[in-house]
């Protein structure tokens, strides 16, 4: 018990505020009377190699702890504890040799009941920072700590391997909890001393153990509706609950308005359940719950099905998740040592977009050794990464850092890699060893469950008979949008760089001057976007690219805020901004924007806007000049813009009883959702509404249209493949469109149009026929068009003759298909001169040959030879069942020109076959000699695949 108040609680203590940095504990005396075992379950886990024991157990003790916090001479304690509860211990792994049993794992599921008789409680709450705290929060954070998912790990056996993988196992299961509304709450809010009664401003707490989620405040409400969801994660089933608690927001204490329990094993046996819950505990009213149970499975395959029913969640705060990902840090080697030589005290910072979490301090070695584990929610898997930094604790320096594209697992066995990683601006031999495991999170079930619990009072259920249409209006046989529609602009913020921000990393109260660790935040019309952190820099370079819609409202700026990142309170390093009314008249301004309320520093942005145009013709051209200028930093540019004004609908089903729909629309591209107005009850309903939405790839994406009753039932729905308005006259459908999975009749009248968004200021530019001296230089079939890429941009005002060009050849060998019996694949391969980076664009791949019978999951496997280490191999993802597969991904490697022309890019084409296999397929290869190219010109060609087994 002193080891553990010592060496784990007493360092948290003082690390959880700044004014208990000199806390201590002075007496530990944990007393003569035993715990006491009221009752012992035994039965065995998930695994053959665990056995676990639940423990009824009581503790009335005679326990006496003294703290001291010397900084404010305060001094207090414990003097006597009672703690009653059911402790599970997990004896896990099992082994064959004494003592059988390889480590305990113990941990309460729920939270034990704890009394403490506290000794000068009252100086410890007089102490500045911890007036605001009470008996009973101090006790709630102590009982937390013993709660899932907090495990106290007691290996049995030296040098236990499994120990991260013991004290973070991976979850059973992540349930998706979404909190909707509650109805007939109770009145607290009473005036005139309580003669007039008012109503409530209910907010909900939502717990499951140590995790909880507040939701936002409805005021004024006793049937408040919050439609938020919250993802939580869940080991022990049955055993663990979710908790929901609503309160009255009062500005002195708030009060308490009934709470709700449930066992997750309820959740996990329907999969999916909705239903009203009775609030408890002299609580009144009813609270409306959606609960999903999410499966891990390690079936990559899922993602897409996962990804797909994302995009039909409207959710908040937070977008639903696809994936978990679970980071086992091991340990690492040779870690550069100090200025002075001595050892580093090495901890590292683990980032996956603006999530950061942290590891312990091992202190002075080169040689570290954690042993921790992290957990990571993913909205994206395939366009994410995990950032590695390593550091010494005192934050001056970087020991190495390394980023890996989450993307690796999905096509890696299990999706786990399990290995050495090497070290970016570090040592020569400097490595780290981690595990990481991710997992999709997959929603077993339909799409629409029924409560297993009968419904409350009042539910009704709905039916699809038909009803009449006596009198009705002629119906109109084209939308009639205003003339507004349609004339948004994408706005594309390129947020380069930054020079002499002010220093805010100071240590030893000032005297040495550290750096700062900067990241942006990007506010316009209503969006915000925030950059990553880079660590220890004054002339940080973001290299980030952001696209917001906007129209012409005036007065409407593009705002820039500048933070230090730290560990507390982030500290303010300036702001500017920038009119939009100058970037809609310029269309295009590359600009240094001095920082304001500040000493020093200044910003480098180029801001665009990009006017939709109603031809297809220049759409391939736009995805090729996409793919060549899109950073590694930032989410794939938007190549179109799609409008949609939803008219109104005819003959929608009717509910039960004949009575009508009560109908709303909701329409969602990818992952981007929005919601129309609801109608007032009516089988016709009119909504005259706009959307829009910004669109990767129009081959592939698709407009999908659900019509429901405010209930939630589904009246129909519309899926509309962008492909029909590619094909379309000025890239527009304006008519009615059957609703499947509803009556016959039933249908919607909407205009849809596309606009391609053609960049003029890329620093590409596409021709069709080159200048009449490089004529013989066109490929066989020149009606392809070629790319230039410019240097910095086209700056507005410069002379043709002063532009400096870099030609990408476009080589198409249609004609060599016969000669090419394994396929082709298309590269572009270019020298970044700016990023002083060799960039490689996969394409695309056509007429790979199968060598069984089903047709591949290829994917391509890049690597710059020779390369003993294979550090600078790159995979794309995998692209499912087919023999022309488009890929479009674009990597990058930190080379000099010089030492780039020296290498060879070898491109493996290889079928992922299942990913419980190691083996990979080779379907192809193609090995290209950047010494034979002009690197600064770069070159785009279909390359013939070759045997696997012979050189190119």
């Amino acid at each position: 018990m002193e080891k553990l108040l010592v060496e784990n609680i007493a360092p948290v203590i003082r690390a959880s505020n700044t004014h208990l940095q000199t806390f201590t504990f002075t007496k530990v005396d944990v007393g003569e009377k035993p715990l006491r075992i009221m009752g012992v379950k035994v039965h065995t886990g998930q695994s053959k190699k665990q056995i676990l024991l639940d423990l009824t157990v009581s503790y009335v003790g005679d326990i006496h702890i003294d703290v001291e916090v010397k900084k404010f001479f305060c001094k207090a304690g414990v003097k006597g504890m009672q703690l009653h509860g059911v402790l599970r211990v997990i004896l896990e792994p099992l082994i064959g040799d004494v003592p059988i049993v390889g480590a305990l794992t113990m941990f309460f599921i729920r939270r034990p009941t704890l009394d403490i008789n506290w000794t000068g409680m009252t100086n410890l709450l007089d102490i500045p920072g911890l007036s605001s705290l009470s008996d009973s929060m101090i006790m709630d954070s102590i009982a937390a700590f013993l709660v899932l998912p907090n495990r106290l790990l007691v290996p049995l056996v030296p040098d236990l391997h499994e120990a991260a993988q013991l004290r973070s196992p991976l979850p059973r299961g992540i349930v998706r909890v979404h909190l909707l509304q509650a109805r007939d709450l109770q009145s607290k809010d009473k005036y005139v001393k309580g003669l007039i009664e008012g109503k409530s401003d209910p907010y909900a707490l939502v717990r499951v153990g140590t995790q909880v989620c507040t939701s936002h405040v409805v005021d004024e409400s006793l049937n408040p509706t919050w439609n938020e969801t919250y993802e939580f994660v869940v080991h022990e089933v049955p055993g663990q609950e979710l908790e929901v608690e609503l309160f009255d927001k009062d500005p002195d204490q708030d009060d308490f308005l009934g709470r709700m329990k449930l066992d997750f094993g309820e959740v996990l046996q329907a999969r999916v359940l909705e239903e009203w819950f009775p609030l408890q505990d002299g609580g009144r009213g009813q609270l409306r719950l959606r609960l999903e149970w999410l499966t891990l499975t390690s079936e990559a395959s899922k993602l897409q099905q996962v990804l797909q029913r994302n995009r039909g969640i409207s959710s908040k705060p937070e977008a639903p998740s696809a994936a978990i990902l679970v980071v086992y840090l091991d340990r690492a080697q040779e870690l550069p040592l100090k200025k002075s030589s001595k050892e580093p005290n090495p901890m590292v910072q683990l980032s996956v977009q603006d999530i950061t979490r942290e590891s312990k301090v091992v202190y002075n070695t080169s040689s570290p050794v954690w042993d921790d584990a992290f957990r990571f929610f993913l909205q994206d898997p395939a366009n994410q990464d995990i950032d590695i930094q390593v550091k010494d604790d005192t934050r001056q320096a970087s020991l190495g850092s390394v980023t890996v594209r989450l993307s690796r697992l999905l096509s890696a066995e299990d999706m786990t890699l399990d290995q050495w990683f090497q070290l970016e601006n570090s040592g020569p031999g400097s490595r780290i060893y981690m595990k990481l495991v991710m997992r999709i999170l997959f929603l077993d079930a339909p799409e629409v469950c029924l409560s297993a619990r009968p419904c409350a009072p009042g539910d009704v259920e709905t039916s699809t008979s038909a009803g009449s249409s006596v009198d009705a209006p002629p119906r109109p046989s084209q939308a009639s949008p205003s003339a507004q529609f349609g004339t948004e602009s994408v706005i594309r913020i390129h947020l380069l760089e930054a020079e002499n921000l002010i220093a805010k990393d100071n240590f030893m109260g000032g005297m040495i001057r550290g750096k700062s660790d900067p990241y942006a935040k990007v506010r316009l019309a209503g969006k915000s976007f925030r950059s990553h952190v880079i660590k220890e820099e004054l002339n940080p370079r973001w290299n980030e690219v952001y696209e917001v819609l906007v129209d012409e409202v005036p007065g409407q700026e593009v705002e820039f805020d500048l933070y230090d990142k730290d560990i507390d309170k982030d500290d303010f390093l300036g702001r500017c901004k920038i009119a939009l009314k100058r970037v809609l008249s310029n269309r295009f301004l590359d600009e240094w924007l001095p920082l304001e309320d500040v000493k020093s520093g200044r910003l480098h942005v180029r801001l665009e806007c990009l006017p939709p145009t109603p031809s297809s013709a220049a759409l391939e051209q736009v995805l090729m000049v996409n793919s060549l200028v899109q950073t590694q930093q930032s989410a794939e540019l938007s190549s179109a813009l799609l409008s949609v004004f939803l008219d109104r609908a005819a003959d929608l089903p009717l509910r039960k009883g004949s009575k009508p729909p009560s109908p709303y629309v909701s329409l969602s591209v990818r992952d981007v959702s929005y919601k129309s107005k609801t109608s007032p009850p009516t089988s016709e309903p009119i909504w005259d509404e706009g959307f829009s939405f910004l669109i990767k790839r129009p081959h592939v994406e698709s407009l999908e249209l659900k019509v429901k009753d405010e209930g939630g039932q589904g009246l129909g729905s519309l899926s509309l493949p962008l492909t029909q308005l590619l094909e379309a006259e000025a890239l527009t459908l304006d008519r009615w469109f059957p609703l499947a999975g509803s009556s016959s009749g039933s249908q919607v009248l909407l205009r849809a149009q596309l606009g391609i968004l053609v960049s003029q200021h890329s620093g590409v530019e596409a021709h069709s026929a080159p200048p009449a001296s490089e004529e013989a230089e066109r490929p066989p079939g020149g009606s392809e068009p070629e790319l230039y890429a410019r240097e910095g941009g086209d700056l507005e005002g410069a002379r043709p003759a002063q532009e400096l060009r870099h030609r990408l050849t476009h080589a198409d060998s249609n004609s060599d298909l016969a000669e090419a019996p394994l396929g082709q694949l298309q590269l572009t391969a270019w020298y970044h001169v700016d990023e002083r980076k060799l960039v490689a664009i996969v394409h695309s791949c056509r007429k790979l040959k199968a060598s069984s019978k089903d047709v591949p999951d290829p994917y391509v496997s890049l690597i710059l030879l020779p390369d003993k280490n294979r550090v600078t191999k790159r995979k794309t993802t995998v692209r499912k069942r087919t023999l022309n597969p488009d890929f479009n991904e674009r990597f990058e490697w930190e080379l000099p020109l010089e030492e780039a022309a020296r290498r060879k890019l070898e491109a493996s084409v290889k079928n992922s076959v299942s990913f419980m296999s190691r083996e990979r397929e080779p379907l192809g290869k193609v090995q290209v000699d950047l010494a034979q190219m002009d690197l600064a010109q770069g070159r785009t060609q279909w390359y013939n695949l070759k045997d696997d087994r012979s050189s190119s």
